[in-house]
């Protein structure tokens, strides 16, 4: 949804459970099953969006209620955003009508049996993901990672970005230790020097960067990244509201050519203190991101291109057992009305 761009070892049963937990902690009533609500109304299931985003924005100012309620739709917010995989998994089990992720966690997901598709694109974000080192670490190129322990997340988007910047750099997969983590988790052990650098992408690097702690020996448009947000609807919901998924859409497109002319008006909706506001030099990272980042978009015939050369590569490195064919789970948006 891109929400300021704000994406696992044996932990990732864990992550799995307690993010479910998070996702269906609002119960199991007619409205949390996708159902009507009162007077009414379709019920979209969305995770909250936080502090920052359009969607942080659209929930405090009621212009996203506004905008669906055209359509006969109210949000009912369910738990709160965080990675892609147990939000798939909740699409799967009709507990979740809407998700973000990557394109790289949403082949690994794909490959699971999905009760979803995706509806938009936004490009890949050029400026704020890569490979994040400490500054004064000796690492200035890809090449010094060799015989180094990088932390990823693993099938998500960290592990892409480490292994598509491998492969451009000539470095073997198996010269650099991948070290498993949830990204949630990964900055103390980046910062004890547990790790010597870290896959990541902005919702984590901006904290490390606008710190003056850190910086991307290589970022996405120097590794040649193809790592798309998207945006997921469970599938039997957009059989069912395809109207109220095309309104979404419009909403989501519209708010992020906003954010994308003025960011700093979508970040700290709530709060300017405290562990979720964006502050200081790290406020100045992130809206310097969100410019040079992409909108909300209809997904073309290149995207899918890019699309299915990520699920090819997914499947060369071995993260997946086989191409995942990413063109039969999309929907069209023109053709949602």
């Amino acid at each position: 949804m891109n929400p300021s761009r704000p994406l696992r070892t044996a932990a990732a049963a864990l992550l799995t459970a307690t993010a479910l937990l998070a996702l269906t902690a609002c119960g199991s009533s007619e409205a949390d099953s996708g159902g009507r609500g009162a007077g009414g109304t379709v019920d979209i299931r969305i995770p909250d969006p936080g502090n920052s985003g359009v969607l942080a924005l659209g929930k405090k100012d009621g212009s996203l209620d506004k905008a669906l309620a055209k359509v006969g739709a109210t949000v009912r917010w369910t738990g709160s955003a965080g990675p892609f995989a147990p939000a798939a998994q909740a699409m799967n089990a009709d507990q979740l009508d809407i998700a973000t992720g990557s394109i790289t966690s949403g082949i690994t997901s794909l490959a699971q049996r999905p009760g979803f598709k995706f509806f938009t694109a936004v490009a890949p974000d050029a400026a704020g993901e890569g490979i994040l080192v400490k500054n004064g670490s000796g690492i200035t190129s890809v090449k010094d990672l060799v015989g180094r322990k990088v932390a990823v997340n693993q099938g998500g988007t960290g592990e892409y970005l480490l292994l598509k910047a491998l492969a451009k750099a000539g470095v073997p997969a198996d010269a650099v230790e991948r070290v498993y983590l949830r990204p949630d988790q990964t900055a103390a052990v980046f910062n004890a020097g547990k790790v010597d650098a870290w896959a990541v992408w902005a919702t984590y690097a901006v904290a490390e960067i606008g710190g003056g702690k850190a910086h991307f020996v290589a970022d996405g448009a120097a590794i040649g990244s193809d790592n798309y947000s998207l945006n997921a609807v469970r599938t039997g919901f957009a059989e069912q509201h395809p109207a109220i998924v095309e309104a979404l859409y419009r909403y989501l497109h519209d708010a992020s050519v906003k954010e994308k002319r003025d960011p700093a008006a979508y970040l700290n909706v709530f709060t300017d203190v405290g562990p979720t506001a964006v502050t200081g030099k790290a406020k100045e990272v992130q809206t310097a991101f969100t410019r040079e980042g992409g909108t909300v978009d209809p997904i073309t015939a290149e995207d899918i291109e890019r699309f299915e050369a990520v699920a090819g590569f997914y499947a060369e490195q071995k993260v997946t057992t086989e191409k995942v064919d990413v063109a039969a789970h999309l929907l069209d948006i023109g053709k949602l009305k």
